[in-house]
């Protein structure tokens, strides 16, 4: 078993190791799709012990006074508990999965997945407006990472493992593996490959099978025929689009706001999202929790126009307020139920306006609940996949992706307001590039470039120590005393030396070779490109020295040396193919 694995590693080493990484992707998937559902049950079962009907969906069942009494105990119970976790360990969601991934090489610790798991269900159970495919995502690139960490993958592995991660997560909250493939493509990844797509594909395609197999929710709307009923209803569309882009922006900047009040308290800054929750609720109690009973009776047109504008208007401020102020709730599921609320207000208003003319409402409310998703994540393509997947009907297609790109454009452009998880990464003076020479560095592992001809010579140098010396001709030699690495020496430059050195009493000390030294600093076998260029500016060193474990006697193995120079020099004949 152990050297099948050690022969795994080998092979995830190189990024273009498809057969490799598909075996991850089917694994990923599976873990992803069994931990997302494991997290729904949670919600379900917290909701019903407190109370709540429907499944644990009917807030508006409850008593008048427990309406606002459960949102605001709840984020206020909450915040006392964030108050005993270190500022790190609170943060989730898809904003910890980017900024992990970029910051720390893909790896994403339990503690805050377990935070995200227990605070994210407790938060959905207490009526915290938010939605759950944010924790999804959170969940599903954590485990898939902390197997990969346990496993000791290569660290470019472990960034596969979390874009099939969250693709598994994607597909088996909303089981639409087409959406998930996309998503983690666009937001996640941001790298369009063949060894990309297909390890992810997999992962979306297990995580939807094991999450129709175990779950109780179907996410496939029985809708009747949806179709575009004249082409004159483009510019209304366009309009429609426009609307749903001027709520995301909106979206954005409010919670972008709530984010500014970080340094304090983290009880109070709860209590008060809790409260605006809870007295929003007393007005529109349709707003509380996830709220995909209410988003069902939009979509089939059975909600009158001013409870579709009150719930909208109310489920964007809460929604905003409770996410921007870091509890652990997602954003995908409000925005849908957002834009499918203005698009049936929108339907509705057409209807009245334009009988002989006008689609269906429900037609409306499906595109509208494409745009605001499209727009919030500046994700289009995912966007529409995930509307024509849980609605089975591609006759939507041409309408959705119009009201998408208006949308998204609006929030972008007409707003200049970016995705929901970047403004937050921007609020939090984060930086994650995704321009090519980035993901180069990140998915490549230091094996790829690094020189092998290494080996420790002694800082005290014996006269018997010079016949290996010259039969491996290094091109790098680690001096050493008592076992410690102390500098890097070109090897031609201390044999040079070595050959007019003088041998006293059979030895000399290297302290005095007049040669070049290059500090270094230790990196394991693991890491990337990405790591060892951080790692050699965050020391102010001039080479790394790659080490890996023996698992025999859990002795420090020297693979190879790697400096600037030599990450440059591939980078370049990298980009230039």
């Amino acid at each position: 078993m152990r050297h099948w694995l050690n022969s795994y590693r080998r092979h995830l080493i190189n990024y273009e190791s498809i057969l490799a990484y598909s075996v991850l992707g089917v694994v990923g998937g599976v873990a992803s799709g069994l931990i997302v559902l494991a997290f729904e049950l949670g919600i379900r079962q917290l909701s019903i012990g407190f109370g709540v009907g429907g499944n644990g969906e009917s807030f508006e069942s409850l008593p008048q006074w427990m309406i606002f009494a459960l949102p605001a105990g709840g984020a206020t119970l909450l915040g006392l508990a964030y108050t005993l976790l270190k500022p790190e360990d609170r943060e989730t969601g898809i904003v910890h999965v980017l900024s992990r991934m970029h910051s720390h090489y893909s790896i994403l610790p339990l503690r805050n997945a377990v935070v995200q798991f227990v605070g994210g269900a407790f938060g959905l159970a207490t009526g915290q407006s938010g939605g759950r495919e944010g924790p999804g995502v959170h969940l599903g690139g954590a485990i898939n990472s902390l197997l990969g960490q346990w496993l000791s993958l290569p660290n470019n592995s472990l960034r596969m493992l979390i874009g099939c991660g969250t693709a598994g997560g994607i597909a088996a909250a909303f089981q639409t593996p087409l959406a998930g493939v996309l998503f983690a493509m666009e937001v996640i990844i941001a790298e369009y490959s063949v060894v990309g797509f297909i390890p992810v594909m997999l992962a979306a395609v297990s995580a939807s099978a094991v999450s129709r197999t175990l779950s109780q929710d179907d996410w496939l709307f029985s809708l009747p025929p949806l179709e575009l009923n004249s082409l004159l209803e483009l510019p209304y569309i366009m309009v429609l689009g426009l609307c749903c882009g001027t709520a995301v922006a909106a979206f954005v900047r409010l919670s972008t706001f709530a984010a500014r009040f970080s340094d304090t308290p983290v009880v109070l800054r709860f209590a008060v999202a809790g409260a605006v929750t809870g007295g929003l609720a007393l007005l529109v109690p349709q707003i509380l929790g996830l709220g995909y009973d209410t988003l069902t009776l939009a979509m089939h047109g059975e909600l009158a126009l001013t409870a579709l504008l009150l719930i909208a208007l109310c489920k964007l401020i809460a929604t905003a307020v409770s996410v921007g102020v870091g509890m652990p709730l997602g954003l995908i599921g409000p925005n849908l139920l957002m834009g499918a609320c203005i698009g049936g207000l929108a339907g509705a208003v057409g209807s009245a306006l334009m009988p002989e003319l006008a689609s269906d409402p429900t037609f409306y409310a499906v595109i509208g609940m494409g745009a605001a998703m499209g727009a919030v994540l500046n994700a289009p393509l995912a966007a529409i996949l995930a509307v024509i997947e849980m609605t089975q009907s591609l006759s939507i297609s041409m309408a959705a992706m119009l009201a998408i790109v208006t949308a998204t454009l609006t929030s972008t452009g007409l707003f200049r307001q970016s995705a929901a998880h970047q403004a937050m990464l921007g609020q939090l003076k984060r930086l994650v590039p995704h321009d090519p020479l980035n993901q180069l560095l990140h998915s490549t592992n230091v094996s790829s470039t690094m020189d092998t001809r290494v080996m420790r010579v002694p800082l005290i140098f014996a006269h018997k120590d010079l016949e290996p010396l010259l039969e491996f001709t290094p091109a790098w030699c680690v001096v050493e005393r008592d076992g410690q690495d102390l500098y890097l020496v070109n090897g031609s430059e201390l044999l040079e030396w070595l050959k007019q050195a003088p041998f006293e009493q059979d030895s000399v000390d290297l302290t005095g070779a007049g040669i070049r030294r290059l500090t270094t600093s230790p990196l394991p076998f693991q890491a990337t490109l990405r790591q060892a260029m951080d790692t050699m500016r965050a020391q102010t060193t001039e080479a790394v020295c790659v080490y890996d474990r023996s698992e025999n006697t859990g002795k420090q193995i020297l693979h190879g040396v790697l400096t600037l120079e030599n990450i440059e020099a591939y980078t370049l004949a990298s980009m230039n193919q």
